[in-house]
């Protein structure tokens, strides 16, 4: 923060208010507030947990109470719960760039990270044993792909994204990389690292959960073999929603799931002793779906109609830069230092503070009603989730953690 930070203004306070209140009158996405329940405060924890769409429990009601209810049983087909799997997963496609028919929607985001890590070292094939881990990798992650790669016989090789085209070798079965990493905010170059580990023989398989809502992402366009993401954080999916499988029309044929459930089966009621997989989408299903938690998620897909994704970037990338402002503004000199990329081509949908005292700070703001999450020691991590986060939220938020730490000077 630069020395001019030190102190702000009644004036300086009141023109970054009245730009956010001109942001937000002129912002398209406005509108879509109001869809979701949120309260007075300022809710920048989107990224952990999106907010609740307004119609959702009405939806829910009907699934427990007629669909579960009364026609019981005869909903599997009367109300489509067999098909809810590929027909919901053909709702998230276009959010994250692919045509239909490609992605499952199925058990939790660890579970299909290590049904696509195993199933992506067996395309690679023999002769290959090696996977590249992101070694900032969300945890679960690194610990599925260890799991995996015992499983397999290949070796676990922890890389930082950005060294990953130098580590790429002969041996390079399978590299596992975050879109967003998790802590920081920073957007790592899907095209670029897909395209060079294709030419070094190898899959891709990425983690969307950081950015599947938020942000493009192009797995058809950039030749993405496989990614997986969860739907709680930008889809607002609710807690626990089950997370979704991307595979590649080109490698479905050759997809070979570690968890070959009677669900994945070409003939499921069959009840064959023998193992036949199902051709497309649903080789990455594995037992029967959580049906109420999926058609939640259905139902609050319901929100992304008639929003085109680039909007979304467009508005997540004005609030983040925004919020920076502020922070500069208002925040006593010294006081943190962002973490996350100025770069708009290095940043996802969140801002990260450094702050030594960020784990009494956190509490405090959410005290004041401003609601972001701690990354120990001392990470304050703020989402943006364009459809319900506005300007004025920003420039709030900003403010308060100034006044914050400005109540407890630091050491």
């Amino acid at each position: 923060m630069s020395e001019t930070a030190t102190t702000t203004s009644a004036s300086g306070t009141e023109d970054l208010l009245v730009r956010a209140l001109e942001l937000d009158a002129a912002d398209p996405l406005a509108d879509r507030r109001e869809l979701f329940a949120l309260d007075d405060g300022v809710y920048l924890d989107g990224n952990s947990l999106g907010a609740l769409p307004l119609h959702v429990p009405a939806r829910v009601q009907d699934v427990l109470t007629r669909q579960w209810g009364e026609l019981r049983i005869r909903s599997w087909d009367e109300s489509g719960w067999w098909t809810a799997p590929e027909r919901i997963g053909d709702r998230i496609a276009p959010l994250v760039g692919a045509a239909a028919g490609q992605i499952v929607v199925s058990d939790s985001t660890s579970v299909n990270v290590f049904k696509a890590v195993v199933a992506a070292a067996r395309i690679a094939g023999e002769g290959r044993d090696e996977i590249l881990v992101d070694a900032t990798t969300f945890p679960t992650d690194g610990y599925i792909a260890a799991s995996a790669a015992r499983l397999t016989g290949h070796r676990i090789v922890p890389v930082a994204p950005a060294d990953v085209p130098a580590a790429l070798g002969p041996r390079t079965a399978v590299v596992l990389l975050n879109h967003v990493d998790y802590r920081s905010g920073r957007l790592h170059d899907l095209p670029g690292l897909t395209a060079a580990v294709h030419a070094a023989g190898a899959v891709a398989v990425w983690d969307l959960c950081h950015s599947a809502g938020a942000l493009p992402v192009g797995l058809d366009e950039h030749g993405v073999d496989l990614a997986v993401g969860c739907t709680y954080k930008y889809l607002n999916g609710g807690p626990g929603s089950p997370a979704y499988l991307y595979v590649a029309e080109r490698h479905q044929a050759a997809f070979d799931s570690p968890l070959p459930g009677w669900n994945s089966h070409a003939d499921p009621f069959g009840m064959t002793p023998g193992y036949a997989p199902a051709d497309g989408s649903a080789r990455g299903r594995v037992g029967t779906p959580d049906i109420v938690s999926m058609l939640t998620l259905e139902a609050a897909l319901d929100v992304w109609d008639g929003v085109g994704v680039d909007a979304v970037r467009a508005k997540s990338l004005a609030l983040t830069d925004f919020f920076l402002a502020c922070v500069e503004a208002y925040v006593p000199a010294g006081r943190v230092t962002s973490v996350t990329p100025t770069a708009h081509a290095e940043r996802g949908s969140q801002v990260a503070l450094r702050c030594d005292d960020a784990a009494s700070v956190m509490p405090r703001l959410v005290e004041r009603g401003v609601v972001g999450d701690l990354r120990r020691p001392d990470v304050l991590r703020f989402g943006f989730t364009p459809l319900y986060v506005g300007f004025a939220d920003v420039e709030r938020a900003a403010r308060v953690l100034a006044e914050v730490l400005a109540e407890n000077p630091g050491d």
